[in-house]
């Protein structure tokens, strides 16, 4: 999806009259900018489960990391659609973003140790990884990385209330 810039769809039915699509840009600026995440999984009897954890944007996609035996880990091991939320806690002001897609496990020690680096320099060296073995590997001991390459990402605008949508395609 690399240089991928889709086009932004406004939703009416939840927007002011006379609202405009949330830029792609300023949606970018938003998940590169976010230091906390809101991850939606799904339990094996269906139920769901949301939990907050730190992600990157790196190659048009989200990355992020947990313990192998952690409930998000065990879920995505048997159904990989997931969520991504992010935006601000306030009625009238900022822009919320939901990142829809699948959540693929990284094995691949080049790519990992990218997206190792690509957490020390957003959240500092508190957050330094080492890759090992098709896994990060920290204070908290082994932790997979998981890639959600957006099929869909949503921005609710607060205050001016507008509703946009990006769909991805897939090669």
């Amino acid at each position: 999806m690399a240089g991928n810039r889709p086009v932004a769809e406004l939703d009416a039915r939840y927007s002011i009259p006379g609202a405009a699509p949330t830029p792609w840009a300023e949606a970018l600026e938003g998940l590169e900018g976010a230091e906390l995440f809101w991850l939606s999984t799904v339990r094996p009897d269906g139920r769901p489960h949301v939990t907050p954890l730190l992600a990157v944007w790196l190659d048009d996609a989200l990355y992020f990391c947990t313990g192998t035996e952690e409930r998000k880990a065990r879920n995505l091991a048997r159904n990989t659609r997931c969520a991504l939320t992010t935006g601000r806690n306030a009625l009238n002001e900022g822009v919320d973003l939901v990142v829809e897609g699948e959540a693929v496990q990284l094995g691949d020690d080049t790519r990992l140790r990218r997206v190792a680096d690509a957490y020390e320099a957003k959240y500092g060296s508190e957050w330094h990884f080492v890759v090992r073995d098709g896994a990060f590997v920290g204070q908290g001991g082994r932790a997979l990385v998981y890639e959600v390459a957006p099929a869909t990402v949503f921005a609710f605008r607060k205050g001016e209330y507008s509703q946009t949508r990006w769909r991805f395609e897939r090669n």
